[in-house]
């Protein structure tokens, strides 16, 4: 029996990546298909995903033990990743899917500035150029779009939280398994998530689901959450991360393409939203090839 070429296991966790983040991409799609509401939705979908990972880790026999301290720890950044949920999938239903994804993409503008702040590092001028680039694209957008105002804000409040909890993340990550991180992370934001409505008066009759409202949170919950988490962390073990986050960044170009298909918001766009989002998603793109560029100077020198 011959054994598979590194080229061929390099091309199928490419396509595994590139399908992961395709799923990534459709969970603004299920977000604005599903009736409920935002906090409601999250809190069914971080259930769902938890009971489905400890499936999985019962499955394959997985020992998920950690510190009091780690716990802790994970419990609370759990509560950053519900709130970045909840203000997404608010953001989808006070605007459209694609000024939120668009809105997503500044996570890059807001880790530029707060990860040297927290982890008291210099700031690099690339960092803060592509930031730029990116507050720019987003003034486009406001100010072409601005009846979609509380979208737009509430989509920027979600990527400080995204922003924040992958900080974090890459903290926890060189002591821990990411799939334990995320099982706990999950604990924690249903936790939270769970207290809200509880104090909120949200244990009432809207957290009744409808037919296809259980069918496409089952997906988001499953598929689109526990399943694409594992398989995105899976081909890290064989892609370099700068090959994974030029992939990744195709996640706002999938989901604004796939909005179009299934909801045609694409003609509810002005120009400016175009020109702003298009500037946005250059700079995403354009990043890494450049901080590749100049590492390359860097060694030559």
């Amino acid at each position: 029996m011959t054994k598979a070429s590194p080229v061929t296991g390099l091309n199928k966790n490419l396509i595994i990546l590139h399908f992961t983040v395709f799923i990534w991409g459709f969970t603004g799609i299920l977000g604005q298909l599903i009736t409920i509401s935002a906090v409601q939705l999250v809190w069914y979908r971080v259930l769902i995903a938890f009971i489905s990972l400890f499936l999985y880790f019962k499955f394959n026999k997985t020992d998920i033990k950690i510190s009091k301290k780690t716990f802790l720890q994970l419990i609370f950044t759990g509560a950053l990743v519900g709130g970045h949920w909840v203000l997404f999938f608010a953001s989808i239903k006070l605007s459209t899917v694609p000024v939120t994804l668009v809105c997503l993409s500044s996570i890059t503008l807001f880790t530029a500035v707060l990860e040297p702040l927290i982890n008291k590092t210099k700031i690099s001028k690339l960092e803060i150029l592509a930031g730029l680039l990116i507050i720019t694209g987003i003034i486009l957008i406001f100010k072409f779009e601005t009846h979609y105002t509380k979208g737009i804000i509430t989509g920027l409040i979600s990527a400080v939280c995204a922003s924040l909890f992958s900080i974090i993340n890459s903290k926890l990550i060189k002591k821990n398994e990411a799939p334990t991180i995320a099982f706990y992370e999950l604990a924690g934001a249903f936790c939270w998530i769970s207290l809200y409505l509880l104090f909120t008066g949200g244990y009432n009759s809207s957290l009744i689901l409808k037919s296809h409202d259980i069918v496409y949170l089952v997906l988001l919950g499953t598929i689109c959450t526990s399943l694409a988490y594992v398989a995105g962390v899976s081909v890290m073990r064989e892609l370099s991360a700068f090959k994974v986050a030029l992939v990744t960044n195709l996640e706002p170009v999938y989901g604004i393409l796939m909005a179009f298909i299934f909801f045609g918001d694409m003609n509810k766009m002005t120009a400016g939203f175009w020109i702003g989002a298009g500037l946005i998603l250059s700079t995403i793109f354009l990043y890494p090839v450049a901080q590749k560029q100049i590492s390359k100077r860097k060694a030559r020198n």
